[in-house]
């Protein structure tokens, strides 16, 4: 198909391109809407909970090659199975040619991936489950990732089967020569290993391209008896798994191993398997202790605020692992369901590969007085922290699924704001470096207005501010921070209809005056802010702002309308952009912009769709995934979403770029122009919002569920600390 539009553009011209290169798509996505193409991921997370404990596989089968952080740097996983004496890759692969046992499946659904491989008489899924349930935050916050295994015989005879696992040093290092120690800890009669940095420099390192180099991480059974555990030098432990399917009697603390070769291992003993599945599962664990600098304060994440420790995480685990896989399996089934009847098959995949990759790219910690807050990293951009233009396109994320982890990722931005040290009228760009909030450092921080994002940022909060007040059904959390949201107000009512040359979210393309996308965003947001005056009790400012984002509104329409599109900037004739921003108008109830709008947007957009979407403006051929799942939410009717969204579909599948879903790429090639594994991909999930019924029951879930806690449980001598 895509061969055939790039001989077309040789033969016929541009403009003939592409009319047909869209009379094509359209032809075939009308004529195969019920028949979508196996997915394959760009990169399938296996365990994901924050920007350091974030390990993916980047091929096509788990077994191709070895298992890598989301910066694309090993974080060592291996696997091996031993069937009647006969041992098999199936996930890394080893220095020693070991023979691959066939994977002949994957699915990634939002707390699951399913790999399940086939040959020497048996069937083996392996399953990567997080339980990262958004109306349980106690759960969600655990840093524990099960990997549950499922064997069967397929040809009727009985094998036996053993399975080794281990997790190598470097997913406790940043580089690989740093010095890592290892130990054996008891929990309840089984062994739990543990593997950390030897220099422990807590919170020490701030950046973007790093691995964590602090805490510890753990492995630990399912308590059923008949495994093994050891740690010291990978070889040795593959070696002896080989030779007799366990591992060695004795643990390995010679100074003979590198940094580089040391693992800590398992092996699980299955017996003789025939027809009836054996089930059993394995925990990886990872306790960074302190996770947060927060204005040289060192936070604890979330799990661990009321003291709870390592032997405690584990503890709960194993306990639950049974309800926390049902649960997980029905809240997959539910969410997919709904995803389908939202978006479509394509979306539902999507959207499903954008949810844990939301959630990793963030860390859930507890202030001092038990505040919950939520820091996102700007990842492969600048390694900010709470940037709030990250937090704008993710939020459909947290409305849909949990708004108080919204009130969470706001609460350190509003704090910072109030500050004496934050001296503009504006909103911040950012706190930080991650993992150090301790200030702005993005444009010249907190010194400078240049390069800043004075509109963006300021229209982000209020119209976050109003979708939060607008899910929850109150603005009481708005009302605790009014005189900073009425100064962003009041800057965007001077500043916001025709913006001055300034950055936007979109930053990559350059500073931009009469910006019509950011002017939308500005009138939005005043429009929200009337919302939020409404709801407190300001009534005679609910009326004039209002009437002031509808004046704007109409004053908009002048000054960006062209034939039919709107212009990318209002000085610029021949022009057009995205109008992302418009999105809120829509899902707020604002009804500021005449409905035409949309329409005509949406007509214009399906004509300049290329192989892999719709590209973010004139200029250039690239694009945002988060904006044009955003862009094709304006449309009316439901097939029109779904030929805006098949092409980021097939970029998904085809890219050539095996990284964790990139939101920034190229319309024609499929490649990625920067930014991998970030949580603006939660943008996705805007088209849920579009569904009241869809929204409302997600959202009453999470608000009506009240989180326990965790509690504090006295440490066993000789259990993990």
């Amino acid at each position: 198909m895509h061969w055939l539009i790039r001989q077309l553009s040789i033969q016929t011209g541009k403009d003939m391109c592409t009319r047909l290169s869209f009379a094509l798509f359209a032809i075939t996505f009308a004529g195969c809407a019920q028949e979508v193409k196996h997915f394959r991921p760009p990169a399938v997370p296996l365990v994901a909970h924050d920007p350091y404990f974030s390990i993916w596989s980047n091929t096509d089968h788990l077994n191709d090659a070895g298992t890598v952080h989301w910066t694309g740097k090993p974080n060592t996983l291996t696997a091996l199975a031993r069937i009647d004496l006969m041992t098999y890759q199936v996930m890394g692969r080893e220095r020693t040619q070991i023979q691959s046992l066939p994977q002949v499946a994957v699915e990634v659904l939002p707390t699951r991936s399913i790999f399940t491989f086939a040959g020497a008489g048996v069937k083996l899924v392996l399953t990567f489950l997080t339980p990262a349930l958004p109306d349980d935050l106690d759960v969600l916050s655990r840093p524990l990732t099960y990997l549950d295994w499922e064997i069967v015989s397929t040809d009727g005879a009985s094998h036996e089967v053993a399975i080794y696992f281990d997790a190598g040093s470097d997913l406790v290092v940043n580089t690989p020569e740093q010095a890592v120690s290892w130990a054996r800890y008891q929990l309840e009669g089984e062994s739990v290993l543990r593997m950390g940095s030897r220099d422990q420099a807590v919170l020490a390192k701030r950046g973007d391209n790093l691995r964590i180099d602090w805490g510890y991480v753990y492995l630990a059974g399912d308590h059923k008896g008949g495994d093994s555990f050891a740690g010291g030098m990978h070889q040795d432990a593959v070696r002896a798994f080989q030779s007799t399917g366990k591992l060695m009697d004795s643990d390995d603390f010679s100074d003979r191993i590198s940094p580089s070769d040391l693992s800590i291992s398992a092996s699980i003993e299955f017996g003789h398997v025939g027809s009836k599945p054996v089930r059993r599962y394995l925990m990886l664990a990872y306790d960074d202790e302190y996770a947060i600098e927060y204005f040289q304060r060192k936070e604890r994440p979330w799990w661990r605020r009321n003291g709870a420790g390592a032997a405690d995480l584990i503890r709960l685990a194993r306990n639950e692992h049974d309800s926390l896989l049902a649960r997980s399996v029905a809240f997959d089934t539910q969410l997919m369901a709904d995803l389908r009847r939202a978006g479509g098959e394509r979306y539902a995949f999507l959207a499903a590969l954008a949810y844990r990759q939301t959630l990793a790219a963030q860390k859930l910690v507890a202030d001092a007085d038990g505040t919950a807050m939520y820091f996102p990293k700007e990842n492969f951009s600048n390694g900010c922290i709470s940037t709030v233009d990250v937090i704008y396109p993710s939020s459909p994320f947290t409305l849909l699924f949990n708004p108080k982890l919204l009130q969470a990722q706001l609460q350190p931005v509003l704090d910072y704001a109030r500050m004496p040290r934050w001296p503009w009228p504006f909103a911040p760009h950012d706190l930080g470096t991650y993992p150090q909030a301790n200030g702005q450092v993005y444009g010249g921080g907190e010194r400078t207005e240049e390069n800043q994002m004075p509109v963006e940022e300021s229209g982000n909060m209020l119209i976050m501010l109003a979708a939060l007040a607008h899910v929850e059904g109150n603005a009481d959390y708005a009302a605790r921070y009014w005189p900073e949201i009425t100064r962003w107000a009041e800057y965007l009512r001077e500043k916001g209809l025709d913006p001055a040359n300034q950055l936007s979210t979109d930053d990559f393309a350059g500073h931009l005056a009469h910006n019509a996308n950011l002017s939308i965003k500005a009138i939005v947001a005043l429009g929200a802010y009337g919302i939020l005056c409404e709801r407190t009790g300001h009534k005679k400012d609910a009326a004039l702002y209002s009437q002031i984002a509808h004046d704007f509104a109409g004053k908009w329409v002048d000054l960006a309308a062209e034939g039919d599109h709107y212009k990318l900037a209002f000085d610029q004739p021949g022009t057009w952009s995205q109008k992302y921003n418009l999105v809120w108008d829509k899902l707020l109830d604002l009804n500021l912009f005449p409905a035409e709008i949309a329409r005509t947007e949406i007509a214009f957009s399906k004509r300049h769709l290329n192989p892999y979407g719709l590209p973010l403006d004139n200029r250039k051929t690239y694009t945002k995934l988060d904006w044009e799942a955003w862009t094709a939410t304006l449309a009316e009717n439901p097939s029109d979403f779904q030929l805006l969204i098949a092409p980021a579909y097939e970029f998904a599948n085809d890219t050539p770029n095996r990284v964790p879903l990139s939101d920034w790429y190229d319309t024609k090639t499929g490649a990625r122009e920067a930014f991998q594994a970030r949580s603006v991909v939660g943008g996705l999930f805007i088209k849920m919002l579009a569904d009241p019924e869809i929204w409302k029951r997600y959202a009453d879930r999470a608000l009506g569920t009240s989180s326990a806690g965790n509690t504090a449980a006295g440490q066993q001598h000789g259990s993990p600390p």
